[in-house]
């Protein structure tokens, strides 16, 4: 069977992309800077879009129609988070509660990391159908990153969170079911929180 048609074999798994916040420490929206000629949250679910994932859902808050508008034509479900200001947990929140049956596992990815790719996405992905995991994040050396799988049955747990935490805690309180994926390097993990992490970022596309 060809490379082509086992990416065609998707997954139980959704992918989640939080593209939500107000940039505050940038100054500008992080989901509409340039990257590879396209907005970053274009180039994001891009990446989602060409794994294993069965599907994926953005959720949006701040600019939410030119955030929107950078999604046009993809095959993605989009999700309005009103609440973005109160912290990362209600653009989670809002994004499982869309969660659709059936499914076995959200993926939750951040659009300010670029260098998540769809290969990435697919080896954890395999680790999760492996392991049998609850919870599986890569790794690089003694540091943890993201995009992170939850299994469906952490959902209600996530749903609790509030503020700004993202799902750290749920992680800490069920360490003994995450599996870890070995990284050689820690590219994917760098993200852009301020204008000069964007020069640096955008230097190395090439």
């Amino acid at each position: 069977m060809s490379d082509v048609h086992q990416r065609a074999e998707r997954s139980r798994v959704r992918g989640i992309l939080l593209a939500a916040g107000s940039s505050s420490r940038l100054g500008q929206p992080k989901q509409l800077l340039s990257f590879h000629g396209h907005p970053l949250v274009r180039h994001v679910a891009e990446q989602a879009l060409a794994s294993r994932l069965s599907g994926l859902i953005v959720v949006v808050g701040h600019r939410a129609v030119e955030v929107s508008a950078a999604l046009a034509g993809l095959h993605a479900t989009i999700v309005e988070n009103p609440s973005y200001s109160q912290g990362q947990s209600t653009s989670l929140r809002a994004g499982l509660l869309d969660f659709p049956p059936g499914e076995a596992a959200a993926l939750i990815l951040l659009v300010d990391q670029p260098f998540v790719t769809s290969t990435l996405i697919d080896r954890l992905i395999a680790l999760y159908e492996e392991s049998k995991a609850s919870i599986v994040a890569p790794r690089f050396k003694d540091r943890r990153g993201n995009p992170v799988l939850f299994d469906r049955g952490l959902i209600p747990e996530l749903l609790t969170l509030v503020g700004d935490t993202g799902a750290r805690d749920v992680i800490a309180r069920h360490r003994e079911q995450l599996a870890t994926l070995e990284l050689s390097d820690d590219r994917p993990f760098q993200d852009i929180d301020t204008w000069e992490d964007y020069v640096k970022i955008s230097a190395s596309q090439a």
